[in-house]
């Protein structure tokens, strides 16, 4: 209980919170003692769960409809300063930086290809996917016919 009090309290000042007055209410000794304590920072905790999902997925969705097909730069973008910005504020102390960058990665992923930005057609039909596929296959192989004629005409002449 300790060790998770202790990544709350260094992701709270990640985040530019004080945690000083928290530890007082809500540090393991004082919840121990108290029961109620503990049902209001569960409580806590999941409204702040809840506000942080809809506040990144809002975010992310106000992204991707500004940047479209380029949303990839910018999750790379962000991505990269967020990294520079925890190894240059834990410059000195790397321990600290891991839980941040973890953070961060877990953010980046979560917008990436498994994402609900990236998922257009979730809800049709697998045979919808799977003619959606051939549809691809045949091009391609219509595109490299091409190429390969191209290549016969120019070493006969």
């Amino acid at each position: 209980m300790d060790t998770f009090w202790r990544i709350w309290t260094d992701l709270l000042d990640v985040l530019g919170i004080d945690a000083s007055n928290l530890t007082h209410y809500f540090s393991p000794a004082a919840i121990a003692n108290n029961p109620t304590r503990a049902l209001l920072l569960i409580g806590a905790i999941l409204l702040a769960y809840w506000f942080l999902s809809l506040f990144l997925g809002f975010f992310f969705y106000l992204l991707h409809m500004m940047f479209g097909r380029f949303f990839w730069i910018a999750r790379v973008a962000l991505f990269t300063l967020s990294c520079v910005y925890i190894l240059q504020k834990y410059e000195g102390d790397p321990e600290h930086a891991v839980l941040p960058l973890c953070f961060v990665v877990a953010v980046y992923f979560m917008t990436g290809p498994v994402g609900f930005y990236w998922r257009r057609n979730s809800n049709s039909s697998l045979e919808e996917k799977m003619d959606h596929l051939d549809s691809q296959i045949r091009l391609l192989n219509i595109r490299l016919s091409r190429v390969i004629e191209n290549l016969d005409r120019g070493s006969d002449q």
